[in-house]
């Protein structure tokens, strides 16, 4: 009966009943099951890493924050997250209708347009103890690829081209130009974009070319011209770009820093420097100005919290 919680499932066995539910009584094509499953196994494994592992424990926050983090923490574009919204609503309606959950917990999501969440980021200081100390020189007489000179180089550009994780893994060292300080990325829809970087990214690439990239290269390993290799010799890829983010936050003491977070920070430091809504919007490679005016938005809200804590009558 509706409304009525029956006796909870683990979230993984609830996803099996769900995705049986699709094939046998449904009749979805094993391509649609397929990614249904795939959008709540996202889901299950987001939760279970938040410590929730049952049907009973399900609430609306919980679904609304889960596709937040899909968009900000796994930097997926608002098309691919409207599909995850679709999944949930299905998943959440399937899990009312035997039981599961006591109320039908997808009805008011939100599509992605409507959300009002501002852009997290973190302060200059911050970036500087990352930067300066999350990839720290090992020990004398350690032996092997220096993987900090690698790591390093990544912040740095992260930091200062405000680039996408997929756009550095994708970045080849011919894209590169440290002569003229710019490097050419191929963002969305493949547009390419020219993005200066200062001399403190620089260094640190001129440092990874010379003393780490070619240790890393591997006979018959087909590393594709990509900037950032692994210690496999293979190109980095995304999760593992994350992954060296997450790593070297820990060592410089920092929490919930992720690579999207760096671009973040990079737009609302350069506009509340004063830089031009329009270069900053064409080194982020926005299609649209309206995309870029939300970092004004995040900066005037940290001016409105100094009104509030500095300001005699604030």
């Amino acid at each position: 009966m509706l409304g009525v919680v029956v006796e909870p499932l683990t979230l993984e066995l609830a996803r099996e009943r769900f995705l049986a539910y699709l094939r046998i009584e449904v009749g979805c094509l094993p391509k649609t099951v397929e990614e249904y499953g795939r959008d709540v196994r996202y889901f299950v494994t987001d939760l279970r890493e938040r410590g929730v592992a049952t049907t009973e424990s399900l609430t609306t926050r919980m679904l609304e924050e889960h596709l937040a983090r899909l968009k900000t923490v796994r930097d997926l574009d608002a098309r691919t997250v409207v599909r995850h919204l679709a999944t949930l609503r299905v998943f959440s309606k399937w899990l009312f209708s035997v039981g599961l959950t006591i109320a039908y917990l997808g009805e008011n999501l939100e599509r992605p347009a409507a959300w009002k969440r501002l852009p997290e980021v973190v302060s200059p200081n911050q970036v500087k103890r990352l930067l300066e100390h999350g990839a720290p020189e090992p020990a004398e007489g350690w032996r092997g690829a220096p993987l900090y000179l690698r790591d390093k180089a990544i912040l740095e550009l992260l930091y200062a081209s405000g680039l996408r994780n997929s756009e550095c893994v994708t970045l080849k060292v011919e894209d590169a130009d440290l002569t003229l300080g710019v490097v050419r990325v191929t963002g969305k829809g493949e547009k390419t974009r020219l993005v200066p970087f200062g001399e403190h990214a620089e260094r640190a690439f001129e440092r990874y070319l010379i003393e780490c990239r070619p240790r890393l290269i591997r006979a018959g390993v087909n590393h594709q011209g990509r900037m950032f290799l692994s210690n496999t010799g293979r190109p980095l890829e995304r999760t593992g770009l994350w992954h060296i983010v997450k790593r070297c936050a820990k060592r410089a003491g920092l929490e919930k820093i992720y690579p999207h977070l760096l671009r973040h920070s990079f737009a609302t430091h350069l506009l509340g420097g004063g830089a031009d809504l329009r270069a900053v919007q064409e080194m982020l490679g926005h299609a649209s100005v309206e995309t870029t005016q939300v970092y004004t938005h995040v900066d005037r809200t940290d001016l409105q919290r100094v009104i509030r804590t500095k300001h005699p009558r604030g």
